[in-house]
């Protein structure tokens, strides 16, 4: 299976918004896609059961209808780190559970998928994993979003760093301008430019209201695309 394994320099960084925008460039494609939000936090409670917004936003890009529990098999209310939610919820995640999950999902037909991370690279999923593991069983390439903000130079190097220490390809880098202004906005892109290991994906502008259209004109379909076998 080709596709992305999302991940951030922090929380709010805009993950959840790059991994739309590589949906919607695949769907372009013509690429039948999947989306995955293995475990999540801050989850709303419905009659169906746990929903969080990033994973239905995801289930909705994705060309393929999965169930929502295929999509974020591993859901819980509080907003707070997701080993200390799982923990207080009495049923944490292993590793092997998340790949289970993410095979179960692997059943459905599909040319890619995009798999969305919590947090930083190395968020914890119980008192000894972190999604990191996950993410190296599962050995998909990894998109970094990198916070364009304050402290964002430290933050991406060292998460690059750890990406490749695992053993992983670093598929490239987005930087998101999260803040409408942030001071030398352009001395900090190219110093990431010139320092990180792996090529820039895209460069996102504040967007208050980011749409599905806006994310693809700002990544870099052509490099992106070539990650997926030149698709």
């Amino acid at each position: 299976m080709r596709g992305f394994f999302v991940t951030g320099t922090d929380t709010g960084v805009g993950k959840t918004q790059v991994a739309l925008g590589l949906l919607a460039l695949m769907n372009g494609a013509g690429l039948r896609t999947l989306a995955m939000k293995p475990v999540s936090s801050g989850c709303m409670v419905t009659p169906g059961g746990l929903r969080n917004e990033d994973a239905l936003r995801l289930e909705v890009a994705a060309s393929e209808a999965v169930p929502y529990t295929e999509v974020n098999p591993f859901a819980y209310a509080p907003a707070i780190a997701p080993h200390i939610a799982a923990d207080e919820a009495g049923d944490g995640p292993r590793v092997t559970d998340l790949v289970a999950a993410f095979d179960t999902l692997l059943r459905h037909p599909a040319d890619a998928v995009v798999v969305e991370g919590a947090g930083g690279w190395r968020v914890p999923i119980n008192p000894d994993e972190t999604l990191a593991d996950f993410a190296r069983e599962i050995g998909l390439p990894v998109v970094l979003v990198v916070g364009m903000r304050l402290g964002c130079l430290n933050h991406a190097l060292l998460s690059a760093e750890a990406i490749r220490r695992d053993g992983l390809v670093l598929a490239g880098w987005v930087a998101n301008q999260v803040e409408g202004t942030m001071a030398r906005a352009a001395e900090n892109l190219a110093t990431l430019e010139r320092l990180m290991p792996g090529p820039c994906l895209g460069v996102v502008p504040h967007l208050p209201a980011p749409t599905a259209d806006l994310m693809v004109a700002s990544l870099d379909n052509k490099a992106v695309l070539g990650h997926l076998g030149g698709s």
